[in-house]
């Protein structure tokens, strides 16, 4: 007998199916029973039209009228992006923003766990951060062979950033995100994903100054 071939969800659509799952949990901790979808849309940041052709990917959702069971729907999209299955990560660069990641407690929530922080400043070995001791660089590949970690998170200098992302590889890790404001080369079947957190602020003030513009242009 053939088997279907499992949905293809695209990549945008997993993007925004996680902002719907923090949305949707954050009613559920609310109290809130359903949602409707302009509700749904408008605390995500989507239109409603958006909002249904990618929960269309998951298949019946909502009643019309009634709209959708919030604890329902938050356990579908759950499942769906593994939130369920804890994910062993490694987090390498402890300085401000590392150290920050590596003591918040939400990803616990979504399924990550950092099983191993890692930096090459000795004087920021041994110290505790969300529950885990900062290990020197040298001990990266037995702490991944040994937890199976397949997610890693590069906070490093731009300079050290593409040698993690090789050892990371090497290791076996096939998932990597990386903060440092470089682009990152690497082999075939792993991920990279690049938050340049500079990049974002320029677009934001871009954005804010293109808003000012007319009002200055009329004061003129």
């Amino acid at each position: 007998m053939i088997q279907p071939r499992p949905r293809t969800i695209p990549e945008a659509t997993v993007a925004r199916l996680a902002v719907y799952l923090r949305v949707l949990s954050a009613l559920a901790d609310g109290g809130r029973s359903t949602v409707s979808s302009g509700e749904l849309a408008s605390a995500a940041g989507v239109n409603p039209a958006g909002l249904r052709k990618d929960l269309s990917h998951l298949g019946p959702c909502g009643v019309r009228g009634v709209g959708y069971e919030v604890g329902a729907l938050r356990d579908r999209i759950g499942r769906v992006l593994g939130v369920e299955r804890s994910r062993a990560c490694v987090l390498v660069g402890i300085g401000n923003l590392g150290s920050a990641l590596a003591d918040y407690a939400g990803f616990g929530s979504r399924g990550f766990e950092f099983v191993g922080l890692f930096d090459a400043a000795p004087a920021r070995i041994g110290q505790q951060i969300g529950g885990q001791t900062v290990r020197p660089l040298g001990e990266l590949e037995d702490v991944v062979a040994a937890t199976s970690a397949s997610i890693g998170v590069i906070t490093t200098p731009a300079a050290v950033a593409q040698s993690v992302c090789d050892r990371l590889a090497a290791a076996g890790v096939r998932s990597i995100l990386n903060f440092a404001p470089v682009t990152l080369a690497a082999p075939d079947g792993v991920d990279v994903r690049k938050v340049d957190l500079s990049v974002e602020l320029q677009v934001l003030a871009f954005l804010g100054q293109q808003r000012l513009a007319p009002a200055v242009g009329e004061m003129a």
